[in-house]
């Protein structure tokens, strides 16, 4: 846990707001298993039949806007998308679980931002998906329907370009949640979700997973079984050294891409900006509010 301790005690230092991913490790998914995701036949016709949403982001929902490319946020979303698409570069890693240790430590607001800092680059396709069907935000972050989603298509309800959304003129794309269902793990456990998975990669370059805390359910732990890799959240101020050695203590610590820390002091970085970006006029430093139970980027 050494490599953990010292990129927190980094960040405090520093007050860097992941996102940063630091530590980055190898992919432990098996050469076999990568290579049959290269070998899944295309979803032929699969992005023609998905409808448009427009983009209307709930005024709450705290995402990067393409339009100030320098805030702070921005900047750093844009960095963990340059070291997770370098890692690519170098092993074939598309599928990715975001998760925390517990609740509140910023899981959803880091899977939503990353997706759409990677849905700016041209012709890079990002799918959003929302795998807490215990705790749902990506359609209230959206503004749309939470079903038909993710269990609507597990459970044979709708086909999957049903469940599946396109986010305006964006490349982004997301699959909200779906009906409430009493037994989550139970319907994760279908290899319909290994099959999904290992066949959404023919389409998209970055399918990306929110999924709920690690230790407050089993369902990161299998998700992440069945993915390229996961990232870790956890936050400046609310995640203990014991919460996060459990939490790595039960994932397959080779799966492990790194780890965002959230919450630093947007005045810290705030400073750092305006010295590269003079023009940028830093907005009043109060905290912002929490989006339903996730925190803030800041303080």
């Amino acid at each position: 846990m050494s490599r953990v301790h010292d990129a927190l005690r980094r960040a405090e230092q520093t007050g860097a707001l992941a996102p940063g991913v630091v530590e980055p490790r190898a992919s432990g998914r098996p050469a076999a298993a990568a290579a049959a995701i290269e070998t899944q036949p295309p979803l032929k016709g699969l992005l023609e039949q998905i409808r448009t949403i427009p983009f209307n982001p709930s005024p709450d929902a705290l995402v990067i806007d393409a339009l100030n490319p320098h805030e702070a946020p921005t900047e750093e979303f844009r960095t963990l998308r340059t070291r997770l698409n370098h890692m690519q570069s170098l092993q074939p890693i598309h599928t990715t679980v975001v998760t925390s240790p517990s609740p509140a430590e910023g899981k959803s607001f880091a899977a939503t931002n990353l997706a759409l800092a990677e849905a700016q680059l041209a012709g890079n396709l990002t799918l959003l998906c929302d795998f807490d069907f215990r705790r749902p935000i990506v359609h209230n972050l959206f503004q749309c329907d939470r079903s038909p989603g993710i269990t609507d298509y597990l459970q044979g309800k709708v086909q999957l370009h049903e469940a599946i959304r396109k986010v305006g003129d964006t490349n982004l794309y997301i699959m909200p949640a779906g009906e409430a269902v009493i037994n989550p793990l139970e319907l994760l456990n279908l290899k319909e979700v290994k099959q999904m998975l290992d066949g959404l990669p023919s389409i998209f370059n970055w399918v990306i997973l929110d999924s709920p805390p690690l230790l407050f359910a089993a369902d990161a732990n299998l998700l992440s079984t069945l993915c390229h890799g996961t990232i870790l959240v956890v936050r400046i101020g609310s995640t203990t050294i014991d919460s996060i050695t459990r939490a790595m203590q039960s994932l397959c610590q080779n799966n492990v891409l790194g780890i965002v820390v959230n919450g630093a002091r947007r005045g810290e970085l705030y400073s750092k900006y305006t010295y590269y970006h003079s023009y940028y006029s830093p907005k009043d430093e109060k905290e912002l509010d929490e989006v339903d139970g996730e925190p803030a980027a800041a303080e």
